[in-house]
């Protein structure tokens, strides 16, 4: 028997900052910062709590501002909680976080990755896109943004694709 070759397709090339989509969670856009030097990804989550759903796992309640710098719209999230992890963030605390799965979307494509939830408030982008959920996907210009269509709704970006510096 011949064996068969997995065909793989290409790697999408992403800018340091993008807009995608998180479907799963029904937000429909939300712009990231890229961050190869983070394993993880997070979310700015508020009004977080967890709970027992009636399947008889803990889930978590949260909402999700998409929109940098804007209270509306919100996003009001129930997910299963798929950990409980340790992240040391980029300032040196470390916290416990809720971890849950859903899609990464972009256009075209779009493939499960874990989401650790967190107070962002003091963070420019409401999303921190990290290395694992980049990984076999994507890799980053990081002297560009905008590389990708925005998902449908998002907010015009006002600057085109461009390089830095």
């Amino acid at each position: 028997m011949a064996k068969t070759k997995k065909v793989r397709r290409p790697l999408t090339v992403i800018g340091w900052r993008e807009w995608v989509a998180l479907p799963g969670l029904s937000v429909p856009y939300i712009r990231v910062k890229v961050d190869t030097g983070a394993q993880t990804s997070a979310l700015h989550a508020f009004n977080l709590e967890r709970f027992e759903h009636e399947d008889g796992r803990e889930w978590v309640s949260f909402e999700v501002h998409p929109l940098q710098h804007k209270r509306r719209p919100s996003v009001a999230v129930e997910a299963p909680m798929h950990d409980l992890r340790r992240v040391r963030s980029s300032n040196g605390r470390s916290e416990l976080r809720p971890v849950i799965l859903t899609d990464l979307g972009l256009p075209d494509q779009s493939w499960p990755i874990e989401l650790t939830l967190t107070r962002r408030d003091e963070m420019t982008f409401r999303m921190l896109l990290g290395r694992e959920a980049l990984r076999g996907h994507c890799l980053v210009d990081t002297g560009k943004s905008y590389l990708l269509a925005a998902p449908a709704g998002a907010p015009e970006t006002t600057k085109k694709p461009t390089k830095k510096g």
